[in-house]
């Protein structure tokens, strides 16, 4: 089983994208974000549920076919490795606890996460609109995990998003391996206050609500504030949402900042807002200001800081 360490961010992935040779035909694909640059911060848990089911490689190509009596998975040559496929993804889900995130190949079978080919049992034509069915297991039995599949990561701002919705999810695990109280609960809450007005103001409203009473079942209670609020983040933070939460950042300077650098700074964040500098930009100048005049309460802001700036996701959003 692999269990929470809060030192390590583990992440599932489907074994081909970590360049393992375990597809069909014997080859892999592998991607570059994940292998040369995600795993300096993460430790990852590669699977490949073809090969655990025991199909081996090469092997024969696996199908979704759709008929009357649901979605079976069948290889080329008409075995059925419908319920093999799924009573693996159950099984590993169970051992899954300590993940914060999954990477799953696209279009496959088992692993894709929506678009999959699903044909027709008559044998004419197709549709994209099948779930990789060990993909599905995992999803339904781990629904706060941060999913996410490799084609997708190749846009900014999806990539971006899902990074966020996994660390915050390990800084959530975090907070219940120390253990929960209403206190921590309430000091989580303040702490990602921007972040989620970024992604949706009505949204952190709502989380606001409901840490605002926390007498009556608070285990409940938090259980229901993880599920609200990872589905929140899931929603893309638009440039308008930034532009309103820079603005709001802006204004605990306003007493610090001379007239040339209260200019400068409205200035960047304008430049953001119509698309000519990225979000790292006025981000940085915040980050400047906030060391010269330090305030404890935007330092403790997971917005100005969701994830390793290494990773360069605030380049080109």
């Amino acid at each position: 089983m692999y269990k929470f360490d809060p030192r390590v961010i583990k992440v599932g992935i489907s074994g081909c994208l970590m360049g393992q040779k375990v597809r069909f035909d014997g080859g892999h694909k592998r991607s570059n974000f994940c292998t040369d640059e995600l795993a300096k911060f993460v430790e990852f848990v590669p699977v490949c549920p073809e090969m655990a089911i025991g199909l081996g490689t090469p092997r024969p190509s696996i199908r979704l076919i759709g008929g009357e009596g649901g979605v079976i998975a069948q290889t080329a040559k008409g075995q059925d490795v419908t319920e093999a496929l799924r009573d693996y993804g159950r099984h590993m889900a169970a051992q899954f606890e300590g993940l914060s995130g999954y990477v799953l190949c696209a279009k496959s079978p088992s692993c894709g996460m929506e678009r999959v080919r699903v044909y027709h049992e008559s044998g004419k034509g197709n549709e994209k609109e099948g779930v990789g069915l060990y993909a599905a297991e995992i999803m339904q039995a781990l629904p706060l995990l941060p999913c996410e599949e490799d084609g997708r990561l190749n846009d900014p701002i999806l990539r971006e998003n899902f990074v966020t919705r996994l660390y915050t999810l390990h800084d959530w695990q975090c907070l219940l391996h120390r253990g929960m109280t209403p206190s921590r609960l309430i000091a989580f809450h303040s702490r990602y206050k921007y972040l989620l007005m970024a992604h949706h103001r009505d949204g952190y409203q709502e989380l606001g609500r409901l840490v605002a009473d926390l007498s009556s079942d608070p285990e409940q209670r938090a259980q229901e504030y993880i599920s609200r609020l990872m589905q929140t983040l899931t929603r893309r933070a638009s440039r308008k949402g930034h532009t309103n939460v820079l603005q709001h950042l802006q204004g605990y300077f306003k007493r610090q900042l001379n007239a040339r650098q209260r200019q400068e700074l409205a200035g960047t964040i304008h430049q953001y807002r119509e698309g000519i500098l990225p979000l790292l930009a006025p981000i940085t100048l915040l980050r400047h200001y906030l060391e010269e005049y330090p305030n404890d309460y935007l330092r403790q802001q997971v917005y100005l800081n969701p994830h390793p700036e290494a990773l360069r996701l605030r380049y080109g959003i």
